[in-house]
């Protein structure tokens, strides 16, 4: 990534985030934050803490028990039994240190590569650098600032046409009257 970037590598990735404990036995229902929740199975380890960017904030478990509750996971640790017990890790976050990450295939990227690299349109303008991905369900969005200010673009192959993650580079159509011409 070319200097100019302002992306730091987290030492974490976010699978998800404990909503509350559910039911009485030591299960957890989890916001599920990833595009992988399948590995997630008994016998992995997770990490859970309340900071990402904080390990001394961060605890391993071993996982006994999960499955999928309409969009939620259901998740059961080693040790917590009760209840009580997981009722702490209410709004901690699932984590799994990047270098477990499930490995990206070619042409993927991790959103926080994104941020930094620098936006020009088809024709060479450059409109800025992406300073925030908005995850919308349906697909991401690119805030980019720049000289003429903060534009959004969709992540859809019609407007954002290359991202060199490598080069720092992405080139983008715009969507006819965005920019107010």
């Amino acid at each position: 990534m070319p200097s100019g970037s302002s992306s730091k590598e987290p030492l974490y990735l976010l699978l998800g985030r404990v909503l509350r404990p559910h039911g009485v036995r030591g299960e957890l229902r989890i916001e599920i934050l990833t595009d992988y929740p399948e590995r997630i199975v008994p016998g992995s380890s997770v990490q859970i803490g309340p900071d990402p960017d904080d390990p001394a904030t961060i605890e391993t478990y071993e996982v006994t028990g999960a499955r999928r509750h309409q969009q939620y996971l259901i998740l059961r640790l080693e040790g917590l039994d009760d209840r009580n017990a997981v009722e702490p890790l209410r709004d901690q976050f699932l984590l799994v240190p990047l270098a477990d990450a499930v490995p990206l295939e070619a042409g993927e990227f991790y959103l926080f590569q994104v941020i930094g690299v620098e936006v020009y349109t088809e024709d060479g303008e450059h409109l800025g650098a992406v300073a925030d991905v908005i995850e919308t369900g349906a697909n991401d969005v690119y805030v980019v600032r720049g000289p003429r200010g903060e534009i959004l673009i969709p992540d859809v192959e019609e407007f954002v046409l290359t991202v060199d993650i490598e080069a720092g580079r992405m080139t983008v159509r715009l969507m006819e009257g965005l920019l107010g011409e």
